[in-house]
């Protein structure tokens, strides 16, 4: 018991012991493994730092950056706003020379109208000094109707514009109409009267009328149709004719004695050629023109020229030009166009198509109605009813 007791201290010594050294090499481990953590710990908040600053620098540099584009878009539109500027300031100045020019120019034209009113309310004033004038001198030749013995030539030149108008409307005769026209207005001339020249300006004007109308005689045209009507039965038709056999032997005797043999055989085959022939002939065979279609195609002919005549008498210019059109086609698609015959036809069909024949002739003529006011004031009312006759 008492070595048990004895032995329980020092195990516990050595308890204590063991325990002391666990502690110091403890402490000693911890105070070895200390020093690297804090080393680790410092490396790492250094990067940090340094990734800080290099982020501050970029930003610093961005916004360095954009400051320094902000300044030249400041500089390039202060150019801008100043170019515009010099720009408005000289279309403002062009504009208000534009103006003054223009203040100038009204002023000069209220000048001009102030200058044209005096003038036109002169020339009124003229004006209505003439018209009274004017009746005055209609109303002494009035005074005066009834006592001249030449009236009879107003009588004789309505009957000539009369019949001037009856050649004009149901002949178509403009060169008769513009004759009697003519002679309508002498016969006016003659009476040496002033009051008959309201007429004589309405006879001039007809008379000019008509001499403007086209010169073209449309009788000449129908004529010229005529002719070559007349000519059809003797143009070439464009028919069938057969090509030369190439090889066709050559059948002409000689005249010399020593050719004999060959004269003999040209004769011989000539008399057997003409019971049996074959013979090969190369190139296009048209179809042959029939007698029928041959006369067919030269009255159609000959009925559009007869058209185109009957247009030209009636003054019908699209109904003659339509129809010698149609004749033209024909005689290019029917008839020998390499024939002279055939070239100088068409050359005429050409000239007559080139033919203006359209007239449009007045509906009344300008010189009738006054005359006829002019023959009752004069005529009628000096002779009586009798003139009615005229």
């Amino acid at each position: 018991m008492a070595n048990n007791n004895e032995s329980s201290p020092q195990k516990e010594e050595l308890v204590k012991v063991e325990a002391e050294k666990d502690v110091i090499e403890s402490s000693a481990t911890h105070s070895e493994s200390t020093p690297s953590g804090a080393a680790k710990k410092k490396s790492s908040g250094n990067g940090l730092l340094w990734f800080v600053v290099i982020i501050l620098f970029l930003i610093v540099l961005g916004m360095a950056g954009a400051g320094y584009w902000y300044y030249m878009q400041q500089q390039s539109a202060s150019k801008d706003s100043e170019s515009a500027l010099q720009t408005t300031t000289s279309q403002l100045n062009t504009i208000e020379r534009e103006r003054a020019g223009l203040v100038a120019s009204i002023d000069k034209v209220a000048r001009t109208n102030q200058t044209l009113e005096s003038t036109v309310a002169e020339l009124k004033a003229q004006n209505e000094k003439l018209t009274l004038q004017a009746e005055s001198t209609l109303e002494q030749l009035n005074n005066m109707e009834g006592r001249r013995p030449a009236d009879w030539l107003i009588a004789e030149a309505d009957y000539l514009v009369r019949m001037a108008g009856r050649k004009l409307w149901l002949e178509n005769d403009v060169r008769t109409a513009i004759l009697l026209l003519v002679n309508a207005d002498k016969r006016l001339k003659s009476l040496a009267d002033p009051s008959v020249l309201p007429v004589r300006a309405n006879l001039a004007e007809d008379i000019q009328t008509l001499q403007q109308l086209n010169p073209v005689s449309q009788s000449s045209v129908a004529l010229a149709l005529t002719g070559m009507i007349a000519q059809i039965d003797k143009l070439p038709l464009d028919t069938f004719e057969k090509p030369q056999d190439a090889n066709a032997e050559d059948t002409t005797l000689s005249e010399s004695a020593d050719d004999w043999q060959e004269n003999l055989a040209k004769v011989w085959r000539s008399l057997v050629n003409d019971f049996l022939t074959i013979k090969t002939i190369e190139g296009p065979v048209e179809p042959v023109l029939s007698l029928e279609a041959q006369f067919l195609a030269k009255e159609q002919l000959r009925l559009q020229l007869m058209h185109a005549q009957t247009a030209a008498l009636q003054g019908d210019a699209g109904l003659y030009s339509q129809s010698l059109q149609y004749a033209q086609t024909l005689i290019i698609e029917k008839f020998d166009t390499e024939k002279s015959q055939v070239t100088g036809f068409v050359d005429a069909l050409q000239n007559l198509i080139a033919t203006d024949i359209s007239r449009p002739i007045p509906t009344e003529l300008a010189s009738q109605k006054p005359l006829e006011r002019l023959l009752d004031s004069r005529v009628k009312q000096v002779f009586g009813q009798g003139a009615s006759a005229l």
